[in-house]
Formats: C-alpha cells, structure tokens, sequence
C-alpha cells in the first residue's frame, strides 16, 4: 500500500517519467503537477497527460500561466529562435525563473496534500547549464521551503527529492528501463511539431540522443526526419 505522498513534477520528457517511476518504486502515491507556460509547443504537455494517465497517479493537475507574456527565452518568446548548434554559457533556451516558479506551485499543492516530498527531475551532469538545475539551487529552494510555510513551522516540513541529479543520461535511461519506463511516450524537443515528432537538432534532442548511444539502447524518439 502506498501510504506517502508526494508531488512529482511531470513534464512529460525523459528525465520527469523516470522521476515520477523512481518516486512509484520508492511507494510514494504520486500527484503529478504539469505546466502550460507559454512555451511555443504542447507536444510534451500532451505527453504529460498520457503518462500520468498510464501510470495512474493519484491526480494529474495543469497549471496554465502565461511567461511568454515576460519572453526572454527561445521557448516561451516567438522572436527568439530554438538554436540548432551549441551554445557558449547559458543558453537562450533557458527559461528564467522557471523552476523556481515551478517548485513554488508544487510546494503550495504539497502543503494541502500534507504531503512532505516534492520530486523534480533535474540534472546537473548532461544538461545544458541552466542555473535553476544546479544542487546548490535546490539547496537554497530547499532552505526556503521550511522557512515560508506553515507546514515548515509547525509540521514535518519538507524534502526536495532530485533522484537524476548527479546522473548522467546514460545512467538515466538504464535506471528508467530497468523500472519499465517506455521511452517512446517521452518527448523531450524544444521545437517538437504538433505529432510529438523531435527536430533532432536542438540541445535537448542532442544530450537525449547521446544518452541512448552511451547506454547502448535503441533511440525510440520520433523525429520529423
């Protein structure tokens, strides 16, 4: 029986399905909590509702708000196009703030659940240098959780568990497969079209496609070519 709680970050991409199998194997009873920000594409979203459906959390919830409306990153802003080469420093696929906004959402939904575990799929090792991934923010975002809520003063507070981050994607992908998980449903492109199908040059196709090769298994990602 699974008796603890916990809000899983479901993206819909690789890294969060594995997050959300890990906190299953763990017997967390797991509410995935997805975003509709703005971003150019729902293909991951889409994603999102077909794995939380598969793996029959206990409630999928979509928060909808708008950074796009703020811009500044090539994923929520129309004039900023995805690159399709590395890039030096932070890319401009970084989108700010938004796992911060994210974890913020996620804490609140914990708190009502009295729930105590918030799971979030973020990588320091094959990532592409984005600032709120690093240990050193979930640390801070950690101290702050049981500064900011009730649940912190008075209760049992709260854990940010990170599973992926000192992962590579290689070790990723063998661990997902090893508890089930089906790649094919995951789509993790920053230009994906509108069928899920990946463009295969973006950073995130590139680190994922990699993963595959390093771990020796068959790339299951759709792409449009």
């Amino acid at each position: 029986m699974m008796s603890k709680k916990a809000v899983i970050l479901l993206s819909g991409g690789l890294d969060s399905i594995t997050t959300l199998a890990i906190a299953r194997e763990q017997g967390f009873a797991c509410h995935a909590l997805s975003f509709d920000y703005g971003q150019k594409h729902c293909a991951e979203l889409d994603a999102a509702r077909r794995i939380a459906g598969r793996y029959r959390v206990e409630a999928h919830k979509v928060i909808h708000f708008d950074l796009d409306s703020i811009g500044g990153s090539a994923l929520t802003d129309a004039s900023i196009a995805v690159p399709e080469t590395p890039q030096d420093g932070i890319p401009v696929t970084y989108v700010p703030a938004r796992n911060t906004i994210f974890l913020a959402f996620a804490l609140g939904w914990a708190e009502v659940l009295q729930a105590h575990d918030i799971f979030i799929g973020v990588n320091a090792v094959d990532y592409s240098g984005y600032p709120d991934c690093r240990p050193e923010f979930i640390a801070a975002f950690q101290k702050m959780t049981n500064l900011a809520t009730k649940a912190g003063i008075e209760g049992e507070g709260f854990s940010i568990q990170t599973p992926l981050i000192d992962l590579s994607k290689a070790q990723i992908i063998g661990k997902g497969l090893a508890l089930g998980v089906d790649y094919a449903q995951t789509v993790s492109c920053y230009a994906a079209d509108a069928e899920g199908r990946a463009c295969g040059k973006c950073d995130a196709c590139r680190l994922r496609a990699q993963g595959f090769a390093d771990a020796g298994i068959e790339d299951p990602t759709r792409y449009r070519q």
